[in-house]
Protein backbone atom coordinates (compact mmCIF):
# COMPACT_ATOMS: atom_id res chain seq x y z
CA UNK A 1 0.00 0.00 0.00
CA UNK A 2 1.45 3.51 -1.19
CA UNK A 3 0.98 6.35 1.63
CA UNK A 4 1.91 10.01 1.58
CA UNK A 5 2.26 11.39 5.24
CA UNK A 6 0.80 14.50 6.87
CA UNK A 7 2.59 16.24 9.40
CA UNK A 8 0.63 18.10 11.93
CA UNK A 9 1.77 20.99 14.19
CA UNK A 10 1.76 18.89 17.08
CA UNK A 11 5.01 16.59 16.17
CA UNK A 12 2.76 13.95 14.53
CA UNK A 13 2.95 12.49 11.44
CA UNK A 14 0.39 10.28 9.71
CA UNK A 15 0.54 8.43 6.82
CA UNK A 16 -2.56 8.32 4.34
CA UNK A 17 -3.27 5.48 2.31
CA UNK A 18 -3.60 6.40 -1.63
CA UNK A 19 -6.70 3.79 -1.87
CA UNK A 20 -9.18 4.56 -4.15
CA UNK A 21 -12.91 5.20 -3.00
CA UNK A 22 -11.60 6.37 -0.11
CA UNK A 23 -12.05 9.79 1.25
CA UNK A 24 -11.94 12.01 -2.10
CA UNK A 25 -9.93 9.59 -4.09
CA UNK A 26 -12.96 8.82 -5.83
CA UNK A 27 -14.27 8.59 -9.65
CA UNK A 28 -16.34 11.75 -8.76
CA UNK A 29 -13.16 13.47 -8.12
CA UNK A 30 -11.37 12.73 -11.46
CA UNK A 31 -10.09 9.16 -9.93
CA UNK A 32 -11.55 6.36 -12.18
CA UNK A 33 -9.38 3.41 -10.12
CA UNK A 34 -6.76 2.60 -8.25
CA UNK A 35 -4.18 3.14 -11.32
CA UNK A 36 -5.16 5.79 -11.85
CA UNK A 37 -4.75 7.08 -8.07
CA UNK A 38 -1.40 5.62 -8.64
CA UNK A 39 -0.85 7.58 -12.12
CA UNK A 40 -1.83 10.95 -10.27
CA UNK A 41 -0.19 10.61 -7.18
CA UNK A 42 0.68 13.89 -6.67
CA UNK A 43 -3.01 15.03 -7.16
CA UNK A 44 -3.92 12.31 -5.16
CA UNK A 45 -1.68 13.46 -2.08
CA UNK A 46 -3.26 17.00 -2.59
CA UNK A 47 -6.78 15.79 -2.30
CA UNK A 48 -5.87 13.11 1.15
CA UNK A 49 -4.19 16.90 2.59
CA UNK A 50 -1.01 15.07 2.50
CA UNK A 51 1.82 17.95 3.59
CA UNK A 52 4.24 19.42 0.52
CA UNK A 53 7.62 19.08 0.95
CA UNK A 54 10.91 20.84 -0.12
CA UNK A 55 11.90 18.65 -2.61
CA UNK A 56 12.59 15.42 -0.97
CA UNK A 57 15.65 14.00 -2.39
CA UNK A 58 16.48 10.87 0.10
CA UNK A 59 15.01 8.85 2.86
CA UNK A 60 17.39 6.28 5.35
CA UNK A 61 16.65 4.67 8.70
CA UNK A 62 19.08 5.05 11.15
CA UNK A 63 20.44 1.40 11.91
CA UNK A 64 20.76 2.18 15.73
CA UNK A 65 17.89 4.11 16.48
CA UNK A 66 15.58 3.13 14.02
CA UNK A 67 14.92 7.01 13.67
CA UNK A 68 13.79 8.08 9.73
CA UNK A 69 15.43 10.64 8.16
CA UNK A 70 14.17 12.65 4.67
CA UNK A 71 15.81 14.95 3.20
CA UNK A 72 14.57 18.68 1.58
CA UNK A 73 17.21 19.90 -0.90
CA UNK A 74 15.39 23.52 -1.16
CA UNK A 75 12.72 24.78 -2.67
CA UNK A 76 12.57 28.19 -3.52
CA UNK A 77 9.21 28.91 -5.28
CA UNK A 78 7.92 28.23 -1.61
CA UNK A 79 5.90 31.62 -0.51
CA UNK A 80 5.01 32.91 2.97
CA UNK A 81 1.83 31.77 2.40
CA UNK A 82 2.61 28.02 1.86
CA UNK A 83 4.72 27.34 4.63
CA UNK A 84 4.05 24.55 6.79
CA UNK A 85 5.18 22.95 9.87
CA UNK A 86 7.53 20.69 8.10
CA UNK A 87 8.24 23.37 5.76
CA UNK A 88 9.29 26.46 7.63
CA UNK A 89 11.28 28.62 5.13
CA UNK A 90 9.76 30.97 2.41
CA UNK A 91 11.85 30.10 -0.55
CA UNK A 92 14.05 28.06 1.11
CA UNK A 93 17.50 27.95 -0.85
CA UNK A 94 19.28 25.92 1.62
CA UNK A 95 17.37 22.42 2.52
CA UNK A 96 16.27 21.07 5.69
CA UNK A 97 16.30 17.19 7.32
CA UNK A 98 13.33 16.00 8.61
CA UNK A 99 13.68 13.37 11.50
CA UNK A 100 10.36 10.38 11.98
CA UNK A 101 10.08 9.02 14.79
CA UNK A 102 8.69 5.65 14.83
CA UNK A 103 6.93 3.90 17.87
CA UNK A 104 7.63 1.06 19.40
CA UNK A 105 11.62 1.37 20.51
CA UNK A 106 14.83 1.84 19.59
CA UNK A 107 16.57 -0.24 16.52
CA UNK A 108 14.61 -3.54 15.68
CA UNK A 109 12.04 -2.97 18.22
CA UNK A 110 10.57 0.85 16.00
CA UNK A 111 7.65 -0.50 14.23
CA UNK A 112 8.27 1.22 10.99
CA UNK A 113 4.49 -0.21 9.46
CA UNK A 114 2.64 2.02 12.05
CA UNK A 115 0.25 4.74 10.71
CA UNK A 116 1.22 7.51 13.19
CA UNK A 117 4.31 8.37 14.19
CA UNK A 118 6.41 10.99 15.81
CA UNK A 119 8.85 14.18 13.64
CA UNK A 120 11.40 16.74 14.31
CA UNK A 121 13.39 19.03 12.68
CA UNK A 122 16.73 17.48 12.90
CA UNK A 123 18.57 20.72 11.44
CA UNK A 124 17.63 23.43 8.68
CA UNK A 125 20.51 24.09 6.60
CA UNK A 126 22.69 27.57 6.03
CA UNK A 127 24.98 29.81 7.16
CA UNK A 128 24.74 29.60 11.44
CA UNK A 129 26.06 32.96 11.47
CA UNK A 130 23.38 34.96 8.84
CA UNK A 131 20.62 35.03 11.35
CA UNK A 132 18.03 35.84 8.35
CA UNK A 133 18.82 32.40 7.63
CA UNK A 134 17.74 30.50 10.23
CA UNK A 135 19.59 27.67 10.27
CA UNK A 136 19.69 25.69 13.45
CA UNK A 137 22.82 23.30 13.44
CA UNK A 138 24.37 23.15 16.44
CA UNK A 139 25.92 25.77 18.47
CA UNK A 140 29.84 24.75 17.98
CA UNK A 141 29.27 24.54 14.22
CA UNK A 142 32.56 26.00 12.51
CA UNK A 143 32.84 28.27 10.05
CA UNK A 144 33.72 24.94 7.35
CA UNK A 145 31.17 22.60 9.41
CA UNK A 146 27.85 23.80 7.84
CA UNK A 147 26.67 22.59 4.78
CA UNK A 148 23.46 23.67 2.13
CA UNK A 149 21.52 21.34 -0.18
CA UNK A 150 21.55 17.91 1.55
CA UNK A 151 20.52 15.66 -0.98
CA UNK A 152 21.86 11.55 -0.78
CA UNK A 153 22.54 10.41 2.79
CA UNK A 154 23.56 7.91 4.39
CA UNK A 155 24.54 5.98 7.96
CA UNK A 156 27.50 4.12 9.06
CA UNK A 157 27.19 0.99 11.69
CA UNK A 158 27.54 3.74 14.96
CA UNK A 159 24.53 5.40 13.56
CA UNK A 160 25.86 8.57 12.52
CA UNK A 161 24.62 10.26 9.84
CA UNK A 162 26.35 11.27 6.63
CA UNK A 163 25.35 14.01 4.09
CA UNK A 164 26.42 14.51 0.56
CA UNK A 165 25.21 18.08 -0.72
CA UNK A 166 24.29 18.99 -4.31
CA UNK A 167 24.00 22.74 -4.68
CA UNK A 168 26.42 23.97 -2.66
CA UNK A 169 27.96 26.21 -5.55
CA UNK A 170 25.48 28.37 -5.74
CA UNK A 171 26.84 30.09 -2.30
CA UNK A 172 30.53 29.97 -3.53
CA UNK A 173 30.98 26.47 -2.06
CA UNK A 174 32.28 23.20 -3.33
CA UNK A 175 29.68 20.62 -2.81
CA UNK A 176 31.12 17.51 -0.27
CA UNK A 177 29.74 14.67 2.40
CA UNK A 178 29.73 15.78 5.95
CA UNK A 179 29.12 13.72 9.04
CA UNK A 180 26.47 14.75 11.40
CA UNK A 181 26.07 13.06 15.00
CA UNK A 182 22.02 12.38 15.65
CA UNK A 183 22.06 11.28 18.89
CA UNK A 184 24.34 13.01 22.52
CA UNK A 185 25.87 16.43 22.76
CA UNK A 186 27.25 16.60 19.16
CA UNK A 187 23.15 16.07 17.83
CA UNK A 188 23.28 18.39 14.88
CA UNK A 189 26.92 19.00 14.43
CA UNK A 190 27.95 18.81 11.03
CA UNK A 191 32.32 17.96 9.96
CA UNK A 192 33.38 17.76 6.78
CA UNK A 193 34.76 15.46 5.46
CA UNK A 194 35.26 15.45 1.83
CA UNK A 195 34.96 18.30 -0.84
CA UNK A 196 34.26 18.03 -4.51
CA UNK A 197 36.18 19.25 -7.44
CA UNK A 198 34.77 22.48 -8.99
CA UNK A 199 31.53 22.09 -10.34
CA UNK A 200 30.96 18.50 -9.12
CA UNK A 201 28.43 17.24 -6.57
CA UNK A 202 28.51 14.68 -4.18
CA UNK A 203 25.85 11.74 -4.73
CA UNK A 204 25.05 7.51 -3.50
CA UNK A 205 27.30 7.75 -0.32
CA UNK A 206 27.54 4.11 1.32
CA UNK A 207 29.86 2.66 3.87
CA UNK A 208 30.67 -1.41 4.12
CA UNK A 209 29.77 -3.36 6.93
CA UNK A 210 32.24 -2.80 8.82
CA UNK A 211 32.26 1.26 8.33
CA UNK A 212 35.74 1.23 7.23
CA UNK A 213 35.32 2.03 4.01
CA UNK A 214 32.94 5.02 2.44
CA UNK A 215 32.18 4.73 -1.46
CA UNK A 216 31.16 7.76 -2.75
CA UNK A 217 30.11 8.89 -6.11
CA UNK A 218 31.81 12.30 -8.00
CA UNK A 219 29.13 13.53 -10.51
CA UNK A 220 29.98 15.61 -13.38
CA UNK A 221 32.96 17.69 -12.88
CA UNK A 222 33.53 21.13 -14.56
CA UNK A 223 29.95 20.90 -15.57
CA UNK A 224 29.54 24.57 -16.26
CA UNK A 225 32.77 25.30 -18.70
CA UNK A 226 31.78 25.43 -22.22
CA UNK A 227 35.01 24.31 -23.99
CA UNK A 228 38.01 22.16 -22.70
CA UNK A 229 39.92 25.21 -22.12
CA UNK A 230 37.40 26.69 -19.45
CA UNK A 231 37.64 23.77 -17.41
CA UNK A 232 38.53 24.48 -13.41
CA UNK A 233 39.89 20.61 -12.66
CA UNK A 234 40.99 18.22 -14.75
CA UNK A 235 39.76 15.64 -12.15
CA UNK A 236 40.51 12.69 -11.29
CA UNK A 237 43.30 11.78 -13.73
CA UNK A 238 44.43 15.59 -14.33
CA UNK A 239 46.35 15.59 -17.47
CA UNK A 240 46.75 18.10 -20.04
CA UNK A 241 44.11 17.27 -22.90
CA UNK A 242 42.01 14.58 -20.47
CA UNK A 243 38.45 15.34 -19.90
CA UNK A 244 37.60 15.58 -16.49
CA UNK A 245 35.10 12.49 -15.93
CA UNK A 246 32.41 11.17 -13.07
CA UNK A 247 34.08 9.19 -10.62
CA UNK A 248 34.00 6.48 -8.11
CA UNK A 249 36.14 7.42 -4.77
CA UNK A 250 36.87 4.78 -1.71
CA UNK A 251 37.96 6.65 1.05
CA UNK A 252 39.94 4.68 4.26
CA UNK A 253 41.48 6.17 7.26
CA UNK A 254 45.03 4.87 7.09
CA UNK A 255 45.08 3.21 10.59
CA UNK A 256 42.28 0.89 9.76
CA UNK A 257 39.61 1.91 12.38
CA UNK A 258 36.16 3.14 10.69
CA UNK A 259 35.86 6.41 9.48
CA UNK A 260 34.74 9.07 11.87
CA UNK A 261 35.73 7.13 14.45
Amino acid sequence: MLSVARYDADGSMTWLPLVHGQGKLTAENGFADQAEVLLKTRLAADALGATPMDRPEDIETNPVTGRVYAVMTKNKKRDQSKINPANTRPENLWGHIVELIPPGGRGADADHTADKYAWDLFVLCGNPKDAAVGATFHPDTSDNGWFVCPDNITFDPAGRLWVATDGANDFDLPDGVYGVDTEGPARGLPKLLFTCPHGAEATGPCFTPDGTTLFLSVQHPAEDAETLDKVQTLWPDFKDGQLPRPSVVAIRRKDGQPVGA
